[in-house]
């Protein structure tokens, strides 16, 4: 179980991106807008830098809906290895079997 902050940070890291996503794609349209004046598109580029650094998608991390584990992540799921293994064992997990050959 990962602890309980860092899931929150990832909550909250999660509703900057949203909150900011319409204003990022607007100044990076103007910024890539070779129309647009050299000072427009500074001024832009400058806006763009003064957003938090949270308000970036890059900096999200894919995590375990149950524990939050952030490692062996299983994006067609949304579950880390373990998670994925006892709920393929216990059945809850259409479509998927145990391997063997």
């Amino acid at each position: 179980m990962a602890k309980k902050s860092m899931i929150n940070r990832e909550l909250k890291r999660e509703k900057m991106v949203a909150k900011y996503a319409d204003k990022r794609i607007k100044l990076k349209e103007t910024i890539s807008d070779m129309t647009a004046s050299d000072e427009t598109r500074m001024e832009a580029m400058l806006e763009l830098q003064a957003l938090p650094r949270n308000a970036s998608p890059v900096r999200l991390r894919n995590r375990c809906a149950i524990t939050g584990r952030p490692h062996g992540y299983f994006r067609k799921f949304g579950l880390s290895r373990n998670m994925l293994r006892e709920r393929v064992m216990q059945g809850d997990v259409p479509g998927v079997r145990k391997a063997s050959w």
